[in-house]
């Protein structure tokens, strides 16, 4: 998956693919569909809800630009692939999920799969994690019309925002980067 799929597709960075290939996507996706855990597809997980597909993991991971001693909040845990991912590439990971089913279910398999670094919360991840601001990077798995005012309350500066904006119709990916308190959007 890792070698057809993302890095074919662009994804040139090495830790991401390594992270991409070290976490068994296949423990992330419902037993009814482990044998399509390695196509580049979302896949349902549960209470109306779908795991992202791989490349966009890998894209947003990317995008977040990761060192290794960040600390990360992550909207939308999900079935927490993406938080595994994530927690290959940063020191710290707090990941946001409303459905309590599914961050029980998360948090489970996360820390049965030995994810030490990745706290999953169950909230309103539109109101953040003030909390545990600031952070260097965040996540966003679902999209927006706007920035949500939150998210660049609790951006640390020189920090990344990685998120899917617009209507729901059309979206692009997007990374705001604080400088000088200020919000730098590209469109990625």
């Amino acid at each position: 998956m890792v070698k057809f799929q993302i890095a074919r597709r662009g994804i040139e960075n090495v830790r991401v693919l390594k992270a991409m290939s070290e976490v068994p996507r296949e423990e992330f996706v419902l037993d009814s569909c482990r044998e399509e855990a390695f196509e580049d597809s979302p896949l349902p997980i549960g209470y109306g809800q779908s795991s992202s597909q791989p490349f966009t993991v890998a894209f947003m991971a990317r995008a977040a630009i990761l060192q290794g001693p960040e600390k990360v909040r992550e909207l939308g845990t999900g079935s927490g692939y993406g938080a595994a991912v994530l927690s290959q590439l940063a020191a710290e990971v707090h990941s946001v999920e409303r459905v309590p089913e599914l961050a029980a279910e998360a948090a489970g398999r996360i820390k049965r799969l030995g994810y030490a670094n990745v706290t999953v919360h169950t909230a309103n991840g539109t109101l953040g994690l003030p909390e545990h601001a600031p952070f260097d990077a965040i996540v966003v798995t679902a999209g927006a019309e706007q920035l949500p005012e939150p998210y660049r309350e609790q951006v640390a500066e020189g920090g990344r925002i990685v998120i899917p904006i617009g209507d729901s119709i059309a979206q692009s990916m997007c990374r705001f980067t604080k400088q000088k308190g200020e919000l730098l959007r590209e469109n990625l």
